[in-house]
């Protein structure tokens, strides 16, 4: 795809966007805490809808994000092809994150297929940066659920990272590190049993967000349905 094929396709797409908005659904992300001012109000549905009529492209992908759209943004990370994501990429992106829906998205559907998730997961959870924090706990979710070749080495240490870092009471991190805790504890029965472990520490600091997060996690990771799953 040419620059200029690339600059026009992109512009049509956000013509398209816009046509498919809908202020009251813009309203109605605001009150769910994303960050609206950019945004027009597009479903994921129709978003995943143009993804796949549009395939993969880098250079589209680049020039969507360039353009600061929300939800542009969050086509760019559907269309980017994952074996052309470099750590440079990911983060010159996830310094632009501004909403929690921006970071799942991206950390979902293109992040954590990265070779580098996992070194990022470390790195951007031991930063300050609200979304890039978020980030870190997000891709550890995300590789719980979907990295099948990872292994229960890799996600003890991620434990020791919720533990350490479950006293940041911003809203938008602590559920990304219950989050976090909650998908690794579901992985298999070891590690149930690790998150447990973890939560019950978490549970005996002096902060409420880390009462909050260990007390919502062990709720799940204890539940019959948790437990007879991982028990099957």
């Amino acid at each position: 795809m040419t620059l200029h094929n690339s600059a026009t396709q992109c512009n049509e797409i956000l013509q398209q966007l816009k046509s498919l908005g809908n202020p009251a659904s813009a309203k109605g992300m605001a009150r769910f805490g994303i960050n609206v001012e950019s945004a027009y109000g597009v479903s994921i549905p129709n978003l995943r809808k143009i993804a796949r009529n549009i395939g993969k492209s880098r250079t589209l992908a680049e020039s969507l994000w360039a353009s600061g759209i929300h939800e542009a943004r969050l086509l760019a990370g559907m269309i980017y092809p994952p074996a052309e994501i470099t750590t440079d990429q990911m983060e010159k992106w996830v310094r632009d994150f501004n909403s929690w829906d921006l970071c799942d998205q991206s950390c979902n559907n293109l992040f954590r297929k990265s070779p580098q998730a996992r070194e990022k997961a470390l790195e951007w959870s031991a930063l300050d940066e609200e979304f890039v924090k978020r980030a870190g706990f997000v891709m550890m979710a995300c590789l719980a659920v979907h990295d099948k070749k990872g292994t229960d080495e890799e996600f003890l240490e991620f434990l020791q990272i919720i533990n350490r870092e479950s006293v940041d009471g911003r809203n938008f991190v602590k559920k990304a590190v219950n989050w976090a805790l909650r998908q690794i504890g579901k992985r298999n029965l070891s590690l149930n049993h690790a998150a447990i472990a973890t939560a019950n520490e978490i549970k005996e600091t002096d902060s409420a967000a880390a009462k909050w997060v260990a007390a919502d996690a062990m709720r799940e990771l204890k539940s019959e349905t948790v437990q007879k799953r991982l028990r099957a």
